[in-house]
């Protein structure tokens, strides 16, 4: 299969080129032993080395890489413990490999074995970055629903929008499949924000347009094991970098989900006290009341979304929660005091009088439950 691929000539012009390949892996115990035999293939053309970074699966992912791993030198194992997500996985893959040129690529089957050669070639003929893409002329897409074709061509069409223009001849920026020159990039992919939507976005947004790229199509398969791991927090993430990039990149981006989900959280409060006060409350009745469920809705939400890597279940969640009204008290006492002084002195509308208070209070939350609630810094 590989010697159709390569071409005689251009098989001699690589014999002595190297290859590191980064696997991520989360619950792949069904296509990891595949997948990795089909890349040893590729030894008769490239010194190689197989990187898969594991966020400590619990279907024995590891345990399959590790006994691979005692019978072939070639393949290394990262295990991953108390970090995770597909984004952080690829830095760390790529940031460990000891050889110059790296493509990270699914371990799910979905991506081809051959691509990666057609790819090195593209590096050899001077590209920074190479991108494997579902939509080109001669790509093929098979195992990917219509609704998520169609959620992909609205998500390039969206970052072509935010990127730099000399990008915009690019067709897939969504892509899980990438190969670069790590003596060209190394210096990007460690300032690449491994909490971003996709590695590939976030790596082409701090580029500022000035890598080399180059295409080549892919023939897309449908997963050799289990199911996609793309949900609604993955979808969240692409709105917080579409907003990060918009913004240039000044703002945290904990800070702008944080600050997306305080929005739900003043529709929350506006439409807890209006119902209160329809059903015979005053407005200085309803509104603690609804000030502590728009903080707790706050907390559920940025658990789930801004906080994901650091994600509260079971007790430590209610605990959370706890600490999260806690941390929030001073501000909410503030946010009451201002929305009902507003309400009384300013104007007696409720809607103006509570967001007054809700501006003041943003901040202050932001930073002591980053600190004191989820422990980041």
């Amino acid at each position: 299969m590989i010697n159709n691929v390569l071409s005689a000539s251009s098989s001699e012009n690589i014999k002595n080129k190297s290859l590191s390949i980064i696997l991520p892996t989360f619950n792949e115990s069904g296509s990891i032993h595949q997948m990795v035999s089909s890349l040893l293939e590729l030894t008769d053309q490239y010194q190689v080395e197989i990187l898969v970074v594991d966020d400590d699966s619990n279907d024995g992912t590891a345990s399959i890489v590790r006994n691979l791993a005692r019978q072939d030198s070639r393949i290394r194992l990262i295990q991953r413990v108390g970090r995770s997500g597909l984004a952080s996985a690829i830095k760390e893959g790529l940031i460990d490999a000891i050889y110059p040129y790296a493509v990270a690529m699914d371990s799910d089957g979905q991506h081809e074995p051959s691509s990666v050669l057609e790819a090195i070639q593209q590096l050899d003929q001077d590209a920074d970055l190479v991108i494997g893409s579902r939509f080109l002329v001669n790509s093929e897409i098979h195992g990917l629903s219509d609704r998520r074709t169609g959620g992909s061509n609205l998500a390039n069409k969206l970052a072509r929008w935010s990127l730099p223009n000399s990008y915009s001849h690019l067709s897939d920026y969504m892509s899980g499949f990438i190969a670069m020159d790590l003596r060209r990039c190394i210096h990007l992919v460690r300032k690449v924000d491994v909490n971003g939507f996709k590695f590939l976005y976030e790596l082409l947004a701090i580029s500022k347009g000035k890598l080399k790229i180059t295409e080549i199509p892919l023939h897309f398969q449908p997963r050799l094991y289990g199911t996609s791991k793309l949900d609604y927090a993955v979808l969240w993430d692409f709105v917080v970098s579409l907003i990060h990039t918009a913004l240039f990149r000044l703002l945290p981006r904990r800070a702008i989900s944080f600050g997306l989900v305080g929005t739900t959280g003043v529709v929350v409060q506006l439409i807890i006290t209006s119902l209160l006060m329809t059903v015979g409350l005053s407005f200085q009745q309803a509104l603690p009341v609804a000030v502590i469920a728009a903080a707790s809705s706050n907390y559920l939400i940025n658990n789930s979304l801004t906080f994901k890597d650091r994600r509260q279940q079971g007790r430590k969640l209610i605990k959370g929660l706890l600490k999260f009204l806690l941390v929030a008290s001073l501000p909410a006492l503030a946010n009451i005091g201002l929305a009902t002084g507003f309400y009384n002195v300013i104007q007696a509308n409720a809607v103006f009088a509570q967001l007054s208070g809700i501006i003041v209070v943003y901040i202050w939350n932001y930073a002591a439950s980053s600190r004191f609630v989820w422990n980041t810094p």
